[in-house]
């Protein structure tokens, strides 16, 4: 590859995004470059006053098959691939009138914007692009004497080399680089959608790609370094929230803030407002209220330690009372559907906390897929969009629960769906009173919640443990009785858990002997 610049003396564009598009047409055109262009692409070209050739010029065939067979020719290719410093290739070349092509500008058809329409199979099948990958990758190979551009936020740095005499080798490297992830994730949508069309829940290849939204500090760590991908989902969260305020969020904002807000997502606005905080990607308080700044009152409550340097969720738009309240703290971030002009300017004084905005709420239904890394490999699997029918509850106990015993018990068990597993989730009137999370043993899991519990009382100055008279969700079936003993000192009157244990008779034995009521959903909730 020869370090001097190349001139870019012809140009090959064909885009379906049009962003900046005549400008970049504009630059290349002053430099001297011939235009080469295609369909709309050279329209818009033409309609902005500069001259371009039609690619069927070029090639000396018309566009054919409603467009789909335009740029697969020799023509093309042999001007994309041709070594220039290669005598044989050259000759080529002459031989066969192959004009050398500098500089292929193409973005793809809109596939994966076509599948997030909803479209059907047929308008998914018309955009998936042909010609546009094949040209990328002729392009990047030859990157050591072709410039390829695939984004039009490289557009800048390509006018700016046109401009200084042509394109630089560390340039077209990066280009190539880039183009070579698009492609690569464009095949990865391809075949995904594919794959779901057909019905192959694991196909024998599976890819995953996305793009870069932000580079991070470090990790979870200092020593380590790291980034922020989004894969173009349009599901309301930390990946498509707006950042209204405060510094840039770091690889542990990330995560807590996803935790926090797709735990807060399992309570419909229309049920009342519900506060989420999470630290360290466990919620240390959850609950409803009246309004959001009880329901916010009343998760603090349960932990107000462990809020020290949280994550805030809302379920609905924040105001200024809620903001109020969440400054008199130090929070990480705060993130909401939407936030009243009120509230942000409340916020404006706490220059870094983090402010974010998402829209909506995701659907905690919606069958979307989750991937974790393991050394030589990946797990991949449906999240856990599992939800309760009270209906299919089965009541394990002589005593059944009363009906504020079931809607707590139906509010800890969708905590619990959050908490690391092994989870224990003590909730009374509506919130969590004590959180036990990630302990290797279930009954660690329910004294350390009890614990929480006493420790919100003495914050508090109550007269005894908010545990007394609470329901106790687990998000796995307890192995031995010593778990739900543990849950009846502390002062629980009724449980939720899957059932499922080859010990359920031990018990449920136990816990109608200490007067509990106790419901099995037959369904779990191990997080790892």
């Amino acid at each position: 590859m020869t370090d001097a610049r190349l001139p870019v003396r012809r140009a090959l564009l064909s885009v379906s995004d049009k962003t900046g598009l005549t400008d970049l047409a504009r630059a290349l055109h002053e430099a001297g470059t011939e235009l080469v262009s295609t369909g709309g692409t050279a329209k818009a070209i033409r309609e902005a006053g500069l001259p371009v050739r039609d690619v069927s010029e070029l090639t000396g065939f018309p566009e054919m098959m409603d467009g789909r067979v335009k740029t697969l020719h020799p023509k093309v290719h042999g001007g994309l691939l041709a070594l220039r410093d290669d005598a044989g290739h050259i000759a080529a070349m002459s031989d066969h009138d192959i004009l050398p092509i500098d500089l292929l500008v193409v973005n793809l058809y809109p596939f994966e914007a076509t599948v997030a329409s909803g479209a059907g199979p047929a308008e998914c099948i018309e955009n998936i692009d042909i010609g546009g990958p094949a040209m990328i990758r002729a392009a990047s190979k030859n990157h050591a004497f072709v410039a390829v551009v695939t984004d039009p936020e490289d557009y800048a740095p390509v006018r700016e080399a046109v401009a200084a005499g042509g394109t630089t080798p560390a340039l077209r490297t990066r280009l190539a680089a880039t183009a070579y992830a698009r492609t690569a994730a464009y095949d990865a949508a391809v075949s995904a959608w594919m794959a779901e069309h057909a019905g192959e829940a694991a196909p024998r290849r599976r890819a995953f790609a996305g793009s870069l939204a932000q580079t991070l500090r470090y990790g979870e760590n200092p020593h380590q370094s790291a980034a922020f991908y989004t894969t173009g989902s349009n599901r309301p969260g930390v990946a498509t929230a707006t950042q209204l305020q405060g510094k840039e969020l770091s690889w542990n904002n990330i995560n807590d803030t996803d935790a926090a807000f797709e735990c807060v997502a399992e309570f419909d606005p229309a049920d009342g407002p519900a506060c989420v905080i999470v630290k360290h990607a466990n919620p240390c308080g959850v609950a409803q209220g009246a309004s959001p700044a009880e329901a916010w009152a009343r998760a603090l409550a349960c932990d107000s330690t462990s809020a020290f340097g949280g994550i805030v969720a809302l379920n609905m738009e924040l105001d200024a009372e809620t903001a109020a309240e969440i400054a008199r703290i130090f929070a990480e971030v705060v993130i909401a559907p939407s936030v009243t002009p009120q509230a942000e300017a409340i916020f404006a004084a706490k220059k870094n906390l983090r402010l974010l905005t998402t829209g909506g709420l995701p659907d905690v239904g919606a069958p979307t897929a989750s991937f974790r890394q393991v050394a030589g490999g990946f797990l991949v699997q449906d999240r856990d969009n599992g939800r309760l029918d009270p209906a299919s509850l089965t009541v394990a106990t002589r005593r059944k629960p009363t009906s504020s015993e079931m809607a707590d018990l139906l509010f800890a068990w969708k905590v619990a769906k959050h908490v690391k597993s092994n989870a224990i989730v003590y909730a009374r009137d509506g919130a969590t009173v004590g959180v036990g999370a990630g302990q290797m043993s279930r009954v660690d899991s329910t004294r350390i919640a009890a614990r929480k519990a006493e420790d919100m009382a003495k914050a508090l100055g109550l007269p005894q443990s908010p545990a007394k008279g609470s329901v106790v969700a687990s998000d796995a079936f307890f192995p031995f009785a010593d778990g739900l003993l543990t849950a009846a000192e502390a002062g629980a009157t009724a449980v939720i858990q899957p059932g499922g244990s080859m010990r359920d008779a031990e018990v449920i034995a136990a816990a109608d002997e200490a007067g509990l009521a106790m419901v099995f959903t037959g369904m779990r909730h191990f997080r790892h």
